[in-house]
């Protein structure tokens, strides 16, 4: 018999701290920074809008003035998960809503001194992922989505040691709902109307799972994997269509062994009729068009990462000489 989720208990009276709006961009640690930064520029589609020593900023065709910022370090990791919401404002009480759950931001409020600016703040999650919040970030100029490159940053799905932890914190603290449960192994939560902007999976460590960007339709979803292909580059798993979030799919792996995916037309929520389900974990669900075949043990391997044990970490001596 397949256990279900649990039912999560109802959030404290203080509520969430923020009305989050989008995930805005992730931040991933590379060492094969030049590497990666050509390959998300050159082959990925994505567009430089500032670079630094050991740091890129790069954006899709959509509004946002980053959706992927790279940086250079020893170890391949998430950096952190930028949310946006509406104002400064929202921004300050969101700051005295972690206070009083005790929970000290790390950075902010205050205006972020990088690139795209904007006003935020910054604090860790119970495993140590680093989470942004900002609002009046700058705007770009409009970009044509002919191109068959992504808009932005869909969702990232994570590898969670405890996901009735993870799934209460992001959805107590920041407001989170959930979509739908692939049985207890996944849970996919959003925070507008795409079906997630966040799922955790339940793993042996906490890590990145994979981080998935949005193709304007599913022929631009197709035309970009034509793309990839003309690099020589196909994918690991996919093409096919989820059964949760019923959107299309197509995973690769970076330079860095990160995983990520293009997909489209992710299933639109209408809050107040959607139900959420459990999903039996069967193949005939996990794509529903029946086209992909199973994950190989690569990219299963690829998606389970390495520990991470977050960006604030301090490795001790040991670790270093390890």
């Amino acid at each position: 018999m397949h256990q279900a989720p649990p039912v999560l208990h109802q959030a404290p009276a203080s509520g969430p701290i923020a009305r989050l709006r989008s995930l805005r961009y992730v931040e991933l640690h590379t060492p094969a920074f030049t590497e990666a930064a050509d390959f998300y520029q050159e082959v990925w589609g994505l567009t430089t809008v500032e670079s630094d020593t050991g740091a890129r900023w790069l954006r899709g065709t959509g509004d946002e003035h980053h959706v992927l910022h790279l940086t250079e370090r020893d170890r391949v990791g998430l950096g952190r998960l930028a949310f946006s919401v509406g104002t400064p404002a929202e921004v300050d009480e969101a700051a005295r809503r972690l206070e009083a759950r005790g929970i000290v931001p790390v950075y902010g409020p205050g205006p972020l001194d990088q690139a795209g600016g904007g006003y935020g703040l910054r604090f860790t999650d119970p495993e140590q992922r680093l989470v942004e919040i900002s609002a009046e970030v700058h705007a770009v100029a409009p970009r044509g989505r002919d191109a068959a490159v992504p808009v932005g940053v869909t969702h990232a799905v994570l590898n969670t040691v405890d996901i009735d932890a993870a799934v209460a914190f992001y959805c107590e603290v920041l407001g989170l709902r959930v979509s739908d449960w692939s049985e207890h192994q996944m849970a996919f939560l959003r925070c507008n109307a795409d079906h997630h902007c966040i799922a955790f999976n339940r793993a042996e460590w906490t890590s990145l799972n994979h981080v998935a960007y949005e193709m304007t339709s599913v022929d631009h979803f197709m035309r970009g994997l034509g793309r990839l292909r003309h690099h020589g580059i196909v994918p690991q798993w996919g093409p096919g269509r989820h059964g949760p979030g019923n959107n299309t799919f197509s995973y690769f792996t970076d330079p860095s062994g990160l995983v990520c995916e293009y997909t489209s037309e992710v299933a639109q929520i209408v809050e107040d009729a959607w139900i959420a389900r459990v999903w039996r974990r069967v193949p005939e669900l996990s794509d529903l068009w029946g086209t992909a075949g199973p994950p190989s043990e690569e990219i299963r391997c690829h998606m389970a990462g390495t520990p991470d044990p977050g960006p604030l970490h301090r490795p001790q001596p040991q670790e270093a000489t390890a």
